[in-house]
């Protein structure tokens, strides 16, 4: 390994008097009110161009860098400040003889300030410039001065962003005219931060036009939003940033999301969009944790449903339909969830949200009058994002696990009816709605933490089961939620006789609990605090016959069956429809299985594991 460079000999003083700065920048914003600070403190100004011409205006004394150095800006303007006149003044160590006598031997002033940004390479990007007009956007003497300025921080202050100025102003004013060690070096830091993530970005978008792709992957992660904590209180710091200087995907409106509610919203966010670009519906969707606890499209609902969602005297859109479908697939687990709707919201979804204990929503839109009542939900805390629909993420994903770093191809597939032509059972018959229900279920098993499998009916999912290392668990457990969501529409759920004041959650999860039936002696006495009198229990006869009515369910896997008992389980649950990747050894025998059932299954061969 080759031998590091030893440190060069220089003075470090704390406060460095700002005699000389070098002004270059491409966006002139907030140079006017720095141009007549700098003016006020007497500072020689060496510039370029436009800006030269711009602070003479505002009364500054202004070298044009070709005077100074005595070449002229050439090869249109790719090189005006590439000079050792120039980078002699920065990189000079204060306090070393040598330097400094070479500097009087080459006529180099010493350089305190540099104000600069760069070409707008990103722009250039994604505005769909060709190749060459993005080469020509690459910054080269820009990034030179910054790195330079950066380096020499004992004695030079950089500064590269309008929103920097108010900071260094202050920093002179307090200082008499003067930057300090500590505030140069963070200035320093900052710098480094800039021309990181903007060779990042060149290096990203001339990786994706050259046929050999380098082996280095650079990322640069811009903080948007600190957030209160990670997962856990403990975890901090914890922010919400941008990638490789592109813009964010939603909008803060109200409230401040932490971030478990972000991921949730992000997750939930593209499911929602997939759904309704595959059903050409409106889509609703329901997050805990990073999975779905429900989502559904916007069909209309039966009588017996809007009681049992206690929707009967409302007004529902189509949009609201979608999240009384959602919600209400499994309404003890989406009690404090996020929402995603995939169109505007109306004044008819708001008014559901209004009485649903929620954390948060992202959504496309809001009408003016739906969104003042999301403000005011939760004394104002309720958590309000606008997504930007026309935004298309990256298309590789990058994460950090214990210090490895992972890559991959984000999974773009939409799942769609193409998806489920390949039928591989006796019965053929794939009804619309039971191809709706399979698309469905497919997509929220998508964004559902494997492994996972998901019944759908009636446009909604009815069971979700996530993250289960076994299959057939994954099966069982979102066939005791799809029992769950059936029987509540049992005459004697139905029935239950509240008292007045009881509340609409408290309710929801009393039904749940009278259904489960499994109650400690302490547990039912709070229970039946619910009722004028205790209901009689519903029996274990009478579910069972009551759920072997269930009928035309629809159910899909993330990934094949390897055996036939999944199957077997989703057979005593109305199950007729399936869809699954296929390519176990075990098909033949899983076809059987449907075959005995009279379930029609098709292969997707589109496995969608989602960690």
């Amino acid at each position: 390994m080759a031998p590091t460079i030893a440190a060069v000999e220089a003075t470090v003083v704390d406060k460095v008097p700002v005699k000389t700065a070098l002004v270059s920048v491409y966006d002139k914003t907030g140079i006017e009110d720095l141009g007549k600070f700098l003016a006020a403190k007497g500072v020689h100004i060496l510039s370029t161009g436009g800006t030269a011409a711009k602070l003479r205006e505002l009364g500054c004394t202004v070298q044009d860098v070709a005077d100074y150095t005595g070449s002229p800006e050439i090869l249109d303007g790719r090189v005006k400040t590439l000079h050792p006149k120039v980078h002699g003044g920065l990189l000079a160590a204060r306090g070393n003889e040598k330097h400094e006598a070479e500097m009087v031997q080459h006529g180099i002033r010493p350089i305190d300030l540099v104000i600069v940004n760069l070409y707008p390479f990103a722009q250039a990007v994604a505005t769909g410039g060709d190749f060459a007009h993005c080469i020509e956007n690459i910054d080269i003497g820009g990034p030179c001065m910054v790195r330079a300025s950066a380096k020499n921080n004992a004695g030079v202050c950089i500064a590269t962003s309008a929103a920097q100025y108010a900071g260094l102003m202050q920093q002179m004013n307090e200082n008499d005219g003067c930057t300090t060690y500590d505030f140069r070096k963070n200035m320093a830091a900052a710098a480094y931060a800039l021309t990181a993530s903007y060779d990042s970005a060149v290096s990203s978008w001339l990786a994706g036009n050259v046929t050999s792709p380098p082996e280095t992957h650079t990322i640069a992660f811009q903080v948007e939003r600190p957030l209160k904590y990670g997962c856990n209180p403990h975890q901090l710091p914890a922010a919400l940033c941008s990638v490789g200087g592109g813009k964010m995907p939603f909008s803060v409106v109200a409230g401040i999301p932490g971030y478990i509610n972000l991921l949730d919203a992000i997750n939930a966010w593209q499911l929602v969009y997939e759904l309704a670009q595959a059903t050409g519906k409106p889509a609703a969707s329901s997050f805990k944790h990073v999975s779905p606890a429900g989502a559904a499209i916007g069909l209309p609902l039966t009588e017996d449903e809007k009681v049992v969602y206690e929707v009967k005297d409302k007004e529902l859109s189509p949009v609201a339909l979608a999240y009384v479908r959602a919600r209400n697939a499994d309404p003890m687990c989406s009690f404090g969830d996020f929402v995603a709707i995939s169109h505007e919201v109306d004044l008819s979804t708001a008014n559901i949200l209004k009485i649903e204990v929620s954390d948060g929503i992202i959504a496309p839109g809001y009408t003016p009058e739906a969104l003042e009542i999301l403000k005011a939900k939760k004394g104002g805390k309720f958590i309000v994002l606008q997504a930007d629909a026309s935004y298309v993420p990256p298309d590789k994903e990058y994460r950090m696990v214990g210090g490895v770093g992972f890559m991959q191809k984000r999974n773009a597939t939409i799942f769609t009816k193409d998806h489920l032509k390949q039928v591989k059972t006796k019965k053929a018959e794939l009804p619309e709605a039971a191809q709706l229900d399979l698309i469905l279920a497919s997509v929220a098993i998508k964004y559902t933490q494997s492994n996972s499998v998901g019944y759908a009916k009636n446009g909604m999912m009815v069971g979700v089961g996530a993250g289960q290392q076994s299959r057939v668990d994954c099966v069982k457990l979102a066939g005791r939620k799809v029992s769950t969501w059936w029987l509540r529409f049992h005459p004697k759920v139905m029935g239950l006789k509240f008292k007045d004041g009881v509340k609409r959650q408290d309710r929801v999860n009393a039904r749940v609990r009278y259904i489960e039936g499994d109650m400690a002696e302490a547990e039912r006495a709070e229970w039946e605090k619910n009722f004028d009198s205790a209901p009689a229990a519903l029996t274990a006869q009478e579910k069972d016959e009551f759920v072997a009515g269930l009928d035309g369910v629809a159910i899909s896997s993330d990934a094949f069956f390897p055996f036939r008992d999944s199957i077997d389980h989703a057979s005593k649950l109305g199950v007729k429809f399936v869809a699954q990747p296929g390519g176990s050894v075990a098909d033949a025998e899983v076809i059987g299985a449907c075959d005995t059932y009279g379930m029609t299954m098709a292969f997707t061969e589109l496995r969608l594991f989602h960690h």
